[in-house]
């Protein structure tokens, strides 16, 4: 059941003979809908052999009923192909915390620790406890692909990508007038594509499970569009997760803007932070965090020292950068001939230009003549910059070029080599100009060098990262600008990253950095930079400057996993305007850029992060391993098992051709792996991932499944090796949220009619009644649950059962002797037994009444303490509230009020799912 604007929507399973296999939405202020009493349920008998059909439908039923919203314990997230670290482990418990009664979390982990699997991990939790229904993913264009893939190779979630040509096919299925998101429950979508007013309509009416939104430190200002995104999804989601390695620009208001996306409570009227807040909304750990530091072993190797590579100018360089000094950066009593408005910006960004490469420079000169006048001060910049472009065009070979060739070739780039490196530019020209020039001088094919940049569309910025991850692809070289410092993974084949220009800002270093220094790297990162070293003075003192910025970035690497609380800005830009100040003599260096051991001084925000999360000193202790958790399915000893038995029910032979009503079903016990022929019901559960890989891998023709761990590992690492140059795996791995594995419990559930259960033989004295009872809130959503045995030792009085309560389904299969497969000798004589139903029911809705009355308590207190925080915010903002942009926030938290009352336990439902009577001499 889903609450929607338009009302309650009630979700079926057709288990008929005319719609069994269809699924079916009716609205309750629309449809009539007549629940079943459980009460009434009649009792069949099951003949199948080993009791086949009725493990299936029990199994399945176990699988369909949803965890308690706020179990704590991790039941799917830990059986993906995600490694076992304890620190990713605690962040998903955090954002799974029943004292928040909603999942809001800000997943602030520093670069490189895995904050994708965590958002997996999370996810894959929601979904097992049907909270996860319809999710939303945003992320930037180029990262698209990545997410979807992750999600769906490590965890088998399916997410339809929504990028440009997601869209074209979504435009070719539905009419124009219908909204695309109640048509895909799950999306992954660019924020550049969902902030623009054509979905704000959309996006408004649509309710969602959870949704993502990464890179959300571009959220925090409340007057740009993505912002009001993110408040629009924030106010119609339940969960919400923040991603960002830099959550916060230094003000303290941008940062309250996200914390009011996660809780509009969690911020006084006034604006000021609350540090418990900050600590109980946000996730923050770094590389030589405790927790991370212990775990992550070799399977994060550390970084080489770096090089910093000092490239003597040529003379003409001299010559271009004598004049740039002399006339532009510092020049005489006739001052700048710069005519425009920013005569202090420009001669940098010349300079800028020019220590990045001759084309870089020569387009900045061109495009600043395309823009002059005709006036004196116009005429008198136009020789000058005609005077510098004679000079840069007589630069005929670039030093900092002849040397990064010298040191691709000296790491091992060449033909018929496996080495690849990534090179970061500034300048899109100098990209252009490095991918014509790279092939001839390396002696590679012009495919060994690949380009990327922001100008690309999104489906060819994908196809270029998916390259670089490919051991057959041909690419060697990536050159590439900062639309690949954020979010993209480069280290599956690459370990050698070099900073072509050096970046006037040291978040924009360490975002480079993290592309090839990060979870997963087997190798040591080497990480050079080239620093162009003209023979003039000035320009020698910028670019020592320049290379203890790299030291500075490797420092902060070091000690404290961050490098954005140095200069105190977190952004990008203000970080580039101060280190423009200290190259044009106004600031200096030590001034702009902090010691680590003073960053925790102060009371600014940035001081308020260090000591809740980076200061070494205040690191929280590494917790303990979590306590083993009771997974896996119940009746069987792995899916794999329990999806070889559905077929075998479903299909009179599961192993013949399709032809002959089989799925050419086949097993390798000892391969761990897999496959069938995917059935029509099956194949359009896969409509939603990419075409190409459907296509290639064949997935429609036959799914092949790797049904262990280290096998589903080993088909993902080999994708990347694999001559279709597809990183998605050919054998994909069977994890518990698989939808085969969802299909095969509709499959089975459908064995029984409507309102019917099973009578079965176990290791009983007396006929016993096995049920379950719920305890759910107002959204449907399961608060608890309880497994019972009623018991009737006097079958000639069957009003009287004893109630035993069971720690878990599996506790009460084992009291009933069915935690084994078990021969199956004939039906069973179901007269009288209807008769158990009725009062088994009864008295166990009498016993789980007082054991959910615990559970309701609980929840019921969490709701009043939440309902108490939002009425202390109001009470605050009473004498604020003439204040527009509080009226707003207060609407918010009206909302959250809502969202709040429903949370509250509504209703609790008994089942019957078994009648289990004594076994016959001789036939247990």
């Amino acid at each position: 059941m889903e609450e929607t604007t338009d009302g309650q929507l009630v979700h079926v399973q057709g288990l008929g003979e005319l719609v069994r296999g269809t699924s079916a939405s009716f609205y309750r202020n629309l449809d009539e809908v007549v629940p079943l009493e459980p009460a009434d349920a009649t009792v069949v008998t099951d003949d199948s052999p080993r009791y086949r059909t009725a493990r299936l439908w029990l199994e399945s039923t176990i699988r369909k009923t949803p965890q308690p919203i706020g179990e704590q314990a991790l039941s799917v997230a830990t059986r993906g192909l995600a490694d076992a670290l304890s620190y990713q482990q605690s962040a998903v418990r955090k954002a799974l915390d029943p004292a928040n009664l909603r999942p809001r979390l800000l997943l602030a982990d520093a670069v490189g620790l895995g904050k994708t699997l965590e958002i997996g991990m999370i996810l894959s939790e929601l979904v097992r406890r049907g909270r996860g229904e319809r999710i939303l993913v945003v992320t930037p264009r180029h990262v698209l692909e990545q997410m979807q893939h992750e999600l769906w190779c490590r965890f088998a979630l399916p997410f339809v990508r929504l990028d440009s040509a997601g869209i074209q096919r979504v435009r070719q299925k539905l009419p124009a007038t219908r909204n695309p998101f109640t048509y895909f429950k799950r999306a992954i979508i660019s924020i550049d594509t969902l902030k623009s007013d054509r979905y704000v309509a959309s996006l408004s009416k649509q309710r969602w499970d959870a949704v993502v939104i990464d890179e959300s430190h571009n959220l925090s200002n409340s007057t740009t569009m993505n912002n009001r995104l993110a408040r629009i999804l924030a106010r119609n989601a339940e969960a919400l997760i923040l991603a960002s390695a830099t959550p916060h620009n230094g003000r303290a208001d941008s940062f309250a803007e996200l914390l009011r996306l996660l809780d509009p409570s969690a911020v006084p009227p006034d604006g000021q932070l609350d540090k418990e807040e900050v600590r109980r909304l946000v996730v923050r750990r770094h590389r030589h965090s405790p927790e991370v530091a212990q775990v992550v072993g070799a399977d994060w190797a550390p970084r080489q020292e770096p090089e910093n590579l000092l490239v003597p100018a040529t003379t003409e360089e001299n010559a271009v950068a004598r004049e740039l000094a002399d006339t532009w950066l510092w020049p005489g009593p006739g001052g700048s001939p710069y005519s425009g408005q920013n005569a202090s910006l420009f001669p940098w960004t010349l300079a800028k230009a020019f220590l990045s490469s001759p084309a870089a420079l020569r387009e900045s000169i061109d495009g600043r003549l395309g823009r002059l006048g005709d006036d004196d001060q116009a005429a008198r910049e136009r020789r000058a910059l005609q005077e510098l472009a004679e000079l840069n065009d007589n630069c005929r070979t670039s030093a900092k070029y002849q040397r990064l060739v010298e040191h691709l070739k000296k790491i091992g780039v060449g033909k018929n080599k496996p080495i690849r490196a990534v090179v970061f530019a500034e300048r899109v020209e100098t990209l252009r100009w490095l991918q014509r020039s790279l092939p001839k001088d390396l002696k590679v094919p012009a495919e060994a060098v690949e380009l990327m940049h922001g100008g690309l569309a999104d489906d060819k910025q994908q196809a270029v990262v998916e390259a670089f991850k490919q051991e057959q692809a041909p690419v060697r070289v990536l050159v590439t600008g900062d639309v690949a410092s954020e979010g993209v993974n480069l280290h599956a084949q690459c370990h050698h990253l070099i900073h072509y220009d050096i970046p006037w800002s040291l978040i924009r270093i360490e975002q480079r950095n993290g592309r090839i220094d990060r979870y997963g790297q087997k190798n040591p990162p080497l990480i050079t930079a080239l620093l162009l070293d003209p023979d003039g003075e000035k320009f020698a003192g910028d670019v020592r400057i320049l290379a203890r910025l790299l030291e500075k970035e490797n420092e902060a690497h070091t000690a404290l996993g961050d490098v954005a609380s140095l200069m105190g800005h977190y952004d990008v830009k203000s970080e580039e305007d101060d280190i423009r100040a200290v190259l044009a003599g106004r600031k200096e260096l030590d001034d702009v850029v902090r010691p680590v051991t003073d960053v925790a001084a102060g009371n600014d925000l940035t001081a308020l992060f260090a000591q809740l999360f980076d200061t070494p000193s205040t690191q929280q202790p590494a917790p303990s391993p979590p306590e083993p958790t009771k997974t896996g399915p119940t009746l069987y000893p792995d899916d794999v098992s329990y999806l070889e038995d559905a077929l075998r029910q479903a299909f009179i032979d599961p192993t013949a051709a399709p032809s002959k009503d089989g799925v050419g079903w086949r097993r390798n016990v000892d391969f761990g792996t897999a496959e069938l022929v995917p059935p029509p019901d099956l194949v359009q559960r896969f409509d939603v991932l990419p075409q190409r890989y459907l296509a290639e891998r064949k997935v429609t023709e036959k799914l092949v499944l790797a049904t262990t761990p280290a096998r589903g590992k080993d088909r993902l690492a080999a994708a990347l090796r694999d001559a279709s140059k597809l990183s998605w795996p050919d054998a994909h791995y069977l994890a518990p949220l698989h939808p085969v594995l969802d299909w095969a419990a509709d499959r089975a559930l459908a064995a029984l009619g409507r309102n019917e259960v099973f009578a079965v033989r176990g290791s009983v004295d007396a006929p016993t009644v096995l049920l379950v009872g719920t305890l759910t809130n107002k959204r449907g959503q399961v608060v608890a649950v309880a497994w019972l045995t009623a018991q009737f030792p006097d079958q000639e009085n069957p009003t009287f059962a004893l109630i035993a309560p069971h720690g878990s389904a599996r506790d009460a299969f084992i009291e009933l002797g069915w935690d084994e497969a078990r021969t199956n000798p004939g039906p069973v004589d179901v007269t009288g037994l209807k008769a158990l139903v009725a009062p088994a029911v009864h008295q166990a809705e009498r016993h789980v009444r007082t054991l959910f009355d615990a559970a309701a308590e609980d929840v019921k207190s969490r709701v009043k303490q939440w309902s108490a925080r939002l009425d202390h915010w109001e009470d605050e903002a009473e004498a604020l509230i003439q204040r527009s942009e509080l009226k707003l926030r207060r609407a918010t938290v009206d909302q959250e009020r809502a969202m709040v009352a429903a949370m509250a336990p509504d209703r609790q439902l008994v089942r019957p799912l078994l009648v289990v009577v004594p076994e016959s001499e001789g036939e247990k």
